[in-house]
């Protein structure tokens, strides 16, 4: 039996990756898991059923999401507990990021219950894969948030960033995001992944302005979405922008060189480090 660890009297928990699309994208020991355990704790059964219909998998499936894992976690270690082996699966991908299943895993792990992952298809590390950035060390974000001044935060934390950044957004909000983002990290280079493995899919790379503005020509967007955004490449960037032209004035710099060095040194947009210069100075001008 291909994949399958027993474990004596208590069964295991098998973490399933699945296809992210694309549903050749599963191992054959997935298929062997899925076939053998006892039973199937997924994310969305219907969607779930088309992928185990597609490789002949017959296992019982139980639904276990965000609104029902705290309640049926407790049904689900007492099947474990008893002997019977689970498999945990999401809509797609890996269980237990960004989805489903951390509660679950926890609870198995404190009941003494062995864990193991069966690996394969994830979103982030395909995306990265392709990003051509440097993603030896990298930091996931998860979901972008939706309130605009949090989209601050997050982008200002990221200009600084050496790691490349990598985050999940909707198709409805990528646009403010990027917006936020390019007022907060002027030119940063980014890579935007829609649909990855499945028949539309798209990557696109280029500036933060380049992306946003190839989406806006559109009548609209469709589709799962990850950002990744490279690592800042110079030293990071003081608390704000004033500081930042300040720090530069000291050094002696002024108008469009002062400007061009804020985008090289800290990722800063020249036009606001350039206004932000002229005021800075004027009001210098008027302290004398």
């Amino acid at each position: 039996m291909i994949g399958l660890e027993m474990s004596g009297k208590t069964g295991t928990l098998h973490v399933v990756s699945t296809p992210i699309g694309n549903l050749e994208d599963i191992t054959i020991r997935a298929i062997e898991v899925l076939r053998n355990v006892d039973l199937i704790a997924c994310e969305d059964t219907r969607k779930s059923r088309v992928l185990l219909q597609r490789f002949q998998i017959t296992t019982r499936l139980m639904s276990l999401h965000r609104f029902s894992e705290s309640s049926k976690t407790h049904m689900i270690v007492a099947r474990l507990s008893q002997g019977q082996n689970v498999a945990l699966i999401t809509d797609a991908g890996t269980p237990a990021i960004s989805d489903p299943g951390h509660r679950l895993v926890r609870a198995a792990q404190d009941a003494g219950i062995p864990v193991i992952p069966i690996p394969g298809a994830s979103s982030i590390t395909a995306a990265l894969s392709v990003s051509g950035m440097d993603c030896s060390s990298f930091v996931y974000l998860g979901f972008a948030p939706r309130k605009d001044e949090q989209r601050r935060t997050l982008f200002r934390n990221i200009l600084g960033e050496k790691r490349t950044c990598v985050f999940f957004e909707t198709p409805h909000r990528i646009e403010a995001t990027l917006n936020t983002a390019e007022t907060v990290m002027g030119s940063r280079r980014v890579a935007l992944f829609r649909e990855l493995t499945k028949l539309h899919e798209e990557i696109i790379f280029g500036t933060v302005t380049q992306v946003r503005d190839q989406l806006r020509s559109r009548e609209s967007v469709k589709g799962e979405i990850i950002v990744a955004v490279e690592g800042a490449s110079g030293e990071a960037p003081p608390a704000d922008l004033d500081q930042a032209v300040r720090e530069l004035m000291q050094e002696g710099l002024t108008g469009k060189r002062l400007a061009s060095e804020a985008h090289d040194r800290f990722g800063l947009k020249k036009s606001e480090a350039y206004d932000t210069y002229l005021r800075l100075r004027k009001e210098e001008l008027l302290d004398d």
